[in-house]
């Protein structure tokens, strides 16, 4: 683990008995639905979650999947681990998405939701989620990503250091670029935007 992803982990296991707090307005207003529609369009039995953090999204999943989650904060993962003692389907694991353990073509859905603002190298995470996806798998992501309007995106990097130093998020990350850079077609990318341009559910299929 190099020394910017150790710092990026630092940060989440510092804020992680805090977290839910932090997010709970938003939670409550509208990212709760997101998390709905996000799950809603997972295919097949084998399903790995990638950053599920305090596990916001795992209690979401039907009983007949089988789901895997990962996340490189031992302390977030704890609060998940918590979260679905009762659930049988579901087994998490300390484990980073730049370097994961898992054997090519292992799942049918990968999942990611607010994870890329915060992987320390985002291109490598995401070809790693591509290999470990199966062939004409699928991968949907619930991302938010730099504002391509002027203002709001210049905004935005100007206030990136205040989240990026608190708990190791980049509000500016240029998401769908960097699936372009990891080896995804442009063709096989399907964004629909939930708040401006900035929140982004984004479904892909893994053609390789």
């Amino acid at each position: 683990m190099n020394n910017e992803t150790k710092k990026i982990k630092n940060r989440y296991n510092r804020v992680s008995h805090i977290y839910d707090l932090l997010e709970r307005p938003m939670e409550a207003v509208i990212m709760s639905s997101w998390r709905e529609k996000l799950v809603a369009i997972v295919e097949g039995k084998q399903v790995l979650e990638v950053g599920v953090g305090t596990g916001k999204n795992l209690l979401l999943y039907p009983e007949v999947l089988e789901v895997i989650g990962i996340d490189f904060s031992e302390d977030m993962l704890e609060k998940a681990i918590k979260k679905t003692k009762e659930k049988k389907n579901i087994t998490l694991i300390e484990m980073d998405v730049q370097d994961m353990r898992f054997a090519d073509n292992t799942f049918d859905t990968v999942v990611t939701s607010c994870v890329f603002c915060s992987v320390p190298d985002p291109i490598k995470g995401l070809e790693e989620i591509k290999r470990v996806c199966k062939a004409n798998g699928k991968i949907v992501m619930l991302e938010h990503m730099r504002s391509h309007h002027t203002v709001a995106g210049n905004f935005m990097d100007m206030l990136n250091f205040i989240p990026l130093h608190i708990w190791g998020a980049n509000i500016n990350r240029e998401t769908i670029t960097n699936l372009l850079k990891a080896g995804f077609k442009e063709e096989d990318i399907v964004t629909q935007d939930l708040w401006s341009d900035i929140v982004k559910l984004i479904e892909i299929r893994n053609n390789k």
